[in-house]
């Protein structure tokens, strides 16, 4: 059982801030999304409760689908479909002088704006690939797709984000 509890504590320590961000970034809401990634990883622990010998290859796919299937599941709970505002994401850094800052979170906003107007698909593959680093096999094991089709997909997503950022 000490065993199952330290995989399980090793797994929660790595990934608990990349699970959050991504949830957040797809509800807009901090309680939710708090909500949310706590139920993820009590999926996890009752998961491996039930088989203490479990291996789980990979848990960065396996806790990013848990979380997809969870933000789906609050949707459809809510009756509605919300594309998510990321205006309270904020970046600060004292030492930028106020011009830059400005500048800066003028040109956030505005990209922020244009991977809202994605589908979803394009929205999940450029916050794994390009925020939470994920690599492309990780990404494929997460959709259940080959890797190729992971690859033209990031591929449209920036196409798509390119075209509303001009």
């Amino acid at each position: 059982m000490q065993d199952f509890k330290k995989r399980f504590n090793k797994i929660y320590d790595e990934k608990v801030e990349k699970i959050y961000r991504f949830i957040f970034l797809k509800v807009n809401s901090q309680d939710v999304a708090q909500d949310l990634t706590s139920e993820a990883f009590l999926r996890l622990w009752d998961i491996l409760n039930r088989d203490p010998n479990l291996e789980i290859e990979n848990p960065n796919a396996f806790l990013y689908q848990i979380s997809r299937n969870l933000i789906i599941d609050h949707y459809r709970q809510k009756g509605q479909f919300q594309l998510v505002s990321t205006d309270s994401v904020e970046i600060n850094d004292p030492r930028m002088n106020l011009e830059k800052s400005a500048f800066l979170d003028s040109d956030v906003q505005r990209i922020q704006k244009a991977i809202e107007g994605l589908k979803e698909e394009y929205q999940d593959v450029i916050i794994w690939h390009y925020l939470d680093e994920l690599s492309i096999p990780e990404i494929a094991e997460i959709l259940n797709k080959s890797e190729n089709n992971v690859r033209v997909t990031i591929h449209r997503a920036l196409s798509s984000l390119r075209e509303k950022l001009n």
